[in-house]
């Protein structure tokens, strides 16, 4: 039984070290922009949405469709770099347990 407790202590450490890495997460900011950086949003590692900027040269009549196509570029550009930076997280976290390949612990 000496097995089954060093797993329950390790899944104990595990889990305690995903809450701290969740936490780390919310803390940490990525930019990502469009349009050469006419627009600019800033989204946190859990991807909540902080601060967008734009250009007041987008801000004309007419230009509402290029607004809302550099929005969602810059959108996509923060998703992917806060996706990048968890699963940096997460491999650092998971670094040395023998986990199946394509095995994804949950966020």
């Amino acid at each position: 039984m000496k097995n089954l407790a060093d797993i329950m202590k390790s899944a104990g450490q595990m889990q305690a070290k995903m809450a701290d890495m969740q936490a780390k997460l919310e803390q940490l900011v990525v930019e990502g922009q469009s349009g050469g950086g006419l627009v600019k949003v800033k989204m946190s590692g859990k991807f909540s949405v902080t601060a967008v900027e734009i250009d007041p040269s987008l801000l004309k009549d007419g230009e509402k469709e290029i607004l809302e196509d550099l929005l969602m570029a810059a959108l996509a550009d923060a998703k992917g770099k806060a996706e990048t930076m968890a699963a940096e997280q997460m491999q650092s976290l998971t670094a040395g347990l023998p986990l199946p390949p394509g095995f994804k612990l949950p966020f």
